[in-house]
């Protein structure tokens, strides 16, 4: 293949490749049938039967297969919570955090005062955080999610608002029995914090020991929004995530959930629900063991993702408290590194994360300066384009020379006609003669290659650009640009890269390679504008560099 040749070929390649991506991420997983009712969806309780013996978790008989609607979650009073950060409610019934928007993290451009909703408790996909306490066989029951247990917390105000100057905003939920055991949930929010502190405290005012576990779980629904591939829409990983010791970070997804029921011991780690952009995590103290488990409800699509405690007793007269933190909030990597070993995992760059970290941390240092994230991507273009500026180089050489020599190589193909033997040997002979190599732009494609996909995710992954603003009509670098003129610059500078490029000698492939620009530029309408931008910048810097290289060597020759 001439060398003219390969910077299309393989950058076709890499286009192909992302479309790929985001067809098999689009069509992967099983589409999930409709709900069987809008009515909000089943409690844990309903989770199904677990075979989760280890974990010794209750067993809970399975609902049957009908057509009925799904069983209501139980539900009592809704507790109101405000913060800088969030906009809560907590169900009163069993405690659950029902519903979460992050104020500072808008909808949508459209709706800038409105929050982004990430847990919530109705419609077709439902997200919410559930906790409670197990107690041993033949201990007083307390409310939980599993089996005929208690219901009923209470919470001294209807809503719970944290004030100007107020570092931490608790909000207590008690519930009592006859016997005089008593239990607290304590929710603790605090200012500029994405971290929900969880205690769940036992109070043993009755007169026998109390022995029991806490759980932490997530229920969540998968997504069944109907989206068509070509509407600019974006492909990424929903579903849970483990981290252990072993597997810092491995992906459970409702498939899998389908599958098998995950049962294993774990010291630290974590357990999370994650989709793009944002998640929801619980995390145990890492000292702490903790049994990993998930269920799904049969004939539903309730899946519940969590992990439970070991058992610990309660004495007459004695307080103990069952801690946990919850993260609810956007892939901020540097929030997250604080939190948990491995947490920064869930802004998940894939293969060439070992590529993707670096350039994110590059990335965000410049916009440290900056202060805008497109012109960030301009300069980490610039920056890029000069660390492979002599590989580049020795490519835009070998192009040059190869459109040098073009006259002379069509005259090898008229002299030798169909005999492609002979014509490929002539040719080898005269690449030898003026020292050429016709495949020495292909190394520094690629090397390239590998830095663009990283990119890519980059762009894509990172919650940092969700709804960044570039300048005039760009106001989101993480979508597709909307009226499409970047894509069209992208395939104008591809056009003119061609031409800059010698024909390749026959005339169907020359039509081919001039068709690629409107190819790509087809492909690219999709795109994230800030990917789209990188290749502008990229393709403009690629022109200058190689018109300059060519017509020095076409004015050497001449010389």
């Amino acid at each position: 293949m001439d060398n003219q040749r390969l910077i299309p070929v393989f950058l076709l390649l890499v286009v192909l490749f992302l479309i790929w991506q985001r067809w098999v991420e689009f069509h992967g997983q099983k589409e999930p049938p409709p709900p069987q009712a809008t009515a909000p969806d089943a409690p844990a309780a309903q989770a199904g039967t677990a075979s989760l013996e280890r974990l010794n978790l209750p067993s809970v008989a399975a609902p049957a297969e009908t057509s009925a609607p799904a069983p209501d979650l139980p539900s009592a009073r809704k507790i109101r919570v405000v913060t800088d950060i969030f906009e809560a409610e907590i169900d009163t019934a069993l405690g659950d955090i029902r519903h979460v928007g992050l104020r500072t993290y808008p909808q949508s451009l459209d709706q800038p005062k409105q929050p982004f909703v990430l847990f919530k408790d109705t419609g077709s996909e439902i997200f919410i955080a559930q906790t409670g306490l197990l107690p041993a066989a033949s201990m007083p029951a307390v409310p939980n999610h599993y089996g005929d247990s208690p219901q009923g917390f209470v919470a001294e105000q209807e809503e719970y608002r944290l004030k100007d100057g107020q570092d931490s905003l608790e909000v207590p939920l008690t519930w009592t029995d006859s016997s005089g055991l008593k239990v607290t949930k304590i929710y603790t929010f605090h200012r500029d914090s994405f971290v929900i502190d969880l205690d769940q405290r036992v109070e043993n005012g009755s007169g026998q020991d109390w022995t029991g576990r806490q759980y932490r779980q997530f229920l969540r629904t998968p997504p069944v929004t109907k989206r068509s591939f070509f509407t600019g829409g974006v492909y990424t990983y929903t579903g849970g995530a483990v981290s252990t010791p072993t597997k810092h970070y491995e992906k459970i997804s409702f498939k899998a959930m389908d599958e098998h029921d995950l049962n294993e011991e774990v010291t630290g780690g974590w357990v999370a629900m994650i989709q793009h952009y944002f998640l929801g995590a619980w995390i145990p103290d890492q000292d702490q063991a903790n049994g990993f488990f998930s269920r799904r409800s049969p004939g539903t699509q309730r899946y519940v993702l969590g992990m439970v405690g070991q058992d610990r007793t309660v004495v007459p007269g004695e307080t103990r408290d069952f801690h946990t933190e919850l993260y609810a909030g956007p892939k901020i990597q540097d929030r997250l590194d604080s939190l948990a070993p491995h947490l920064r995992l869930t802004v998940d760059y894939g293969y060439l994360t070992v590529i993707a970290q670096p350039l994110f941390w590059l990335l965000e240092l410049i916009h440290s300066v900056i202060r805008n994230w497109g012109w960030s991507i301009i300069v980490l273009t610039i920056l890029i384009k000069a660390a492979f500026f002599k590989l580049s180089e020795t490519s835009y050489k070998s192009m040059a020379n190869m459109r040098r020599l073009a006259p002379m190589m069509a005259k090898l193909k008229d002299r030798y006609g169909d005999d492609k033997q002979r014509l490929n040997q002539a040719m080898m002979d005269f690449y030898k003669k003026e020292k050429i190599n016709p495949l020495g732009g292909c190394l520094p494609i690629l090397v390239q290659i590998p830095v663009f996909i990283s990119l890519y995710w980059v762009l894509l992954e990172s919650v940092e650009l969700r709804q960044a603003p570039f300048m005039l009509w760009i106001q989101d670098l993480s979508t597709k640009d909307p009226y499409y003129v970047l894509p069209l610059i992208m395939g104008a500078t591809m056009f003119i890269q061609q031409k800059l490029n010698p024909a390749p000698p026959d005339p169907i492939q020359a039509k081919v390679m001039m068709a690629l620009p409107f190819v790509f530029t087809v492909f690219f309408l999709w795109f994230p504008a800030g990917l789209v931008l990188y290749w502008v910048v990229n393709n403009v810097l690629s022109i200058s560099q190689q018109y300059v290289i060519t017509r020095r060597i076409e004015a050497g020759a001449k010389a």
